[in-house]
């Protein structure tokens, strides 16, 4: 049976400082379908398998035409059919947007079929804007226009996430509203009549992008993940806080942080920024109320940038590791020791799947990572 410690800490492969993971958003591209997107997720995922790469977690998000992850648990059940030892999970959750009960079946379900291999990664935002976040939990419509909806809600986000850990582990205390309440699958088959005990259940992360969640996740002494790759200036003091309000617990005996990186390789270094301006648009379009589907490279050269889109764009990119695959192995390199980062979770903002799938490829062959299929 797999420890917590062991189900969450992997070893570096290869020559890379640290375990390496991916991020996939399933994006879509102009052109492509969300049915493209997800078979792309499934090829990236059996890419990283073999490579060595630790684990992959896909991520919650609604109403943005370019990302088909709204349903991070459908997802990694089709994963979890096409790959044999990699670790899947969600990165993440966003949990005020669903009753903890559901989210403990889910997982429960992945964890039976895909055992000793399912992370379940919570995040507190809505993973979209405050109306949509209304849609999800079906708010007062005033609190969604004016932004209040959600952020009332994960300002609940200890006590939601204290009901989804008892649900996990099936302990909640006698007396207690939902002690006759089972997450199945899950603990409580181990009691029933000739039932037999799951050899583990999903560990808990604790995703965040400021201080509110680094210092949860110290205080409940559980892994915690840091979006570095959208809010890089918060990064150094989370992680900070995060190793500050640690406490040892039965999942951690020390702190464990992974950080969330945009990262892009391609045989040299121009048109590697070439596909990385693909996903500088997108987040331009995005933080001014206009989603749509990731642009090719040719309209992200065509576009006519205002001086305030340009000046968005540069800061964007700057916090992009994108070269040669010796230049993102330095990158992330010095990203690591920068941060003192146990684990580098990649993720890859292009128009095209090949643009993606060759990218992980040579970030692998530049840490001397060698396909197990080949040959």
């Amino acid at each position: 049976m797999a420890t917590p410690h062991e189900t969450i800490r992997g070893t570096a492969p290869g020559a890379a400082p640290v375990p390496l993971s991916v991020l996939d958003l399933a994006t879509v591209g102009t052109g492509l379908t969300a049915t493209d997107a997800l078979r792309t997720s499934v090829e990236l995922a059996r890419t990283a398998e073999r490579f060595g790469f630790h684990r992959f977690w896909v991520a919650e998000h609604h109403s943005m035409p370019g990302v088909a992850s709204s349903s991070p648990a459908v997802i990694l059940a089709h994963l979890a059919a096409h790959t044999e030892r990699i670790r899947l999970g969600s990165g993440g959750v966003m949990l005020p947007n669903h009753a903890p009960l559901v989210i403990a079946e889910q997982f429960g379900t992945l964890e039976a079929m895909a055992p000793g291999r399912i992370d379940l990664g919570l995040g507190r935002a809505p993973g979209t804007d405050g109306a949509t976040a209304a849609a999800l939990r079906r708010a007062d419509r005033r609190g969604a226009k004016a932004g209040e909806a959600w952020g009332e809600e994960a300002d609940e986000f200890p006590q939601q996430l204290a009901e989804l850990i008892r649900f996990l582990d099936d302990d909640f205390p006698d007396g207690h509203p939902y002690r006759r309440i089972h997450a199945v699958p899950g603990p409580v088959q181990a009691t029933a009549p000739g039932g037999v005990q799951s050899p583990a259940r999903p560990p808990v992360w604790l995703l965040g992008s400021s201080g509110f969640s680094a210092q949860l996740a110290g205080t409940l002494g559980l892994p915690f993940a840091f979006a570095h790759h959208f809010s890089a200036a918060n990064t150094l003091p989370a992680l900070d806080l995060y190793r500050e309000a640690f406490r040892p617990s039965e999942v951690l005996s020390e702190p464990y942080a992974l950080i969330g990186v945009s990262a892009l390789a391609a045989e040299d270094e121009k048109e590697a920024r070439r596909q990385s301006l693909t996903g500088a648009l997108s987040m331009v379009r995005l933080r001014t109320g206009r989603p749509g589907l990731i642009p090719s490279p040719e309209e992200a050269e065509t576009y006519e940038w205002s001086p305030l889109e340009r000046e968005f764009a540069d800061s964007w990119l700057a916090n992009v590791v994108h070269g040669t695959a010796e230049e993102v192995r330095d990158g992330l390199d010095a990203l690591a020791k920068r941060t003192g980062a146990d684990e580098l979770m990649i993720t890859t903002n292009a128009h095209t799947p090949a643009a993606r799938l060759r990218s992980y490829e040579l970030i692998a062959g530049a840490y001397g990572l060698t396909d197990s299929a080949a040959g």
